[in-house]
């Protein structure tokens, strides 16, 4: 999609990173890593994971933020991955990387409306990031999450163009939605702002951001929305994997490609591996954040 910030915005990068480091907070390094849920409940299906992260070649830091975890709770083993890809700085990513679950999982509706307690918490968690601007800077983030329950049930939910894809009996099923300016043009423009879209470039929102839902982004906030989409998957035997990606991997690969470059791999780590060096292969400058979550 080429750069999701204009150049001009661009231009305040290292400002913003030098005093990330000066602040000492937590940034993404390139890793690699692969685990598999562990519970003793028999109602539980196996689940098994891996990463990988590798910075692009734009001229800014690292971007990129992954969740890769399981937590027990209420009796059910939750398994939590997330993609979190940001721009104009690294802060808002990281404080969703530390936040964002936490804010999911406190819901108090969790149990019986999930949909409901995503929704809700992606808004909260926005509000508190926008309140805390001082602190976390003018830049934002997109987010693809999923949360699998027991190995059985997979909820996704997304803003921006962070994706996921679901490989069921070997053909693709992108279970998000990318929230491109263009197809959001109506809204934006009622909301009192515009999409622009000049020669060479991608559509943007008020000529900067390239995506028409994201965390954060302060500046544009009165014509972006933090609503994400949300899908509700029933994990069966036909449910192969799923791989959670930035847009790094999605620009130069397509949703097909990237189901049959995995398909055969049964490791995950290897599969995410696989994915973001053939995107590295491909000339993708941006940074590149792959995580491929088996089933069964």
């Amino acid at each position: 999609m080429g750069s999701r910030r204009s150049s001009s915005s661009r231009s305040n990068d290292g400002f913003f990173n030098n005093l990330m480091r000066a602040l000492c907070l937590d940034s993404s390094t390139p890793d690699s890593g692969k685990g598999k849920s562990k519970s003793k409940s028999t109602n539980s299906k196996k689940v098994a994971h891996g990463f990988h992260l590798v910075p692009g070649k734009a001229g800014h830091d690292m971007e990129d933020y992954h969740v890769a975890e399981y937590r027990n709770k209420s009796g059910h083993v939750l398994g939590l991955f997330a993609i979190f890809d940001g721009h104009l700085g690294d802060r808002v990513p990281s404080y969703l990387k530390d936040h964002l679950f936490d804010n999911i999982l406190r819901e108090p509706n969790f149990w019986k409306d999930p949909e409901t307690a995503i929704k809700n918490a992606y808004r909260a968690t926005d509000n508190l990031i926008l309140q805390n601007t001082g602190q976390l800077g003018p830049g934002g983030s997109t987010a693809v999450t999923a949360i699998v329950i027991d190995g059985k049930d997979l909820w996704v939910a997304n803003v921006g163009d962070s994706r996921a894809v679901l490989c069921e009996k070997g053909a693709a099923d992108q279970i998000t939605v990318d929230h491109e300016p263009d197809s959001e043009r109506k809204r934006i423009e009622n909301q009192g702002g515009f999409v622009t879209t000049f020669p060479g470039d991608v559509p943007r929102v008020n000529g900067q951001l390239a995506v028409a839902r994201a965390f954060g982004d302060q500046n544009l906030k009165a014509h972006l929305s933090s609503e994400p989409d949300v899908r509700h998957v029933p994990i069966d035997p036909s449910t192969e994997f799923a791989i959670l990606a930035s847009d790094g991997l999605w620009k130069v690969m397509s949703n097909e490609e990237a189901i049959n470059f995995v398909r055969s791999i049964k490791d995950p780590e290897s599969a995410a591996k696989r994915l973001t060096m053939e995107a590295l292969e491909r000339k993708s400058k941006d940074d590149i954040s792959c995580i491929v979550i088996r089933f069964g």
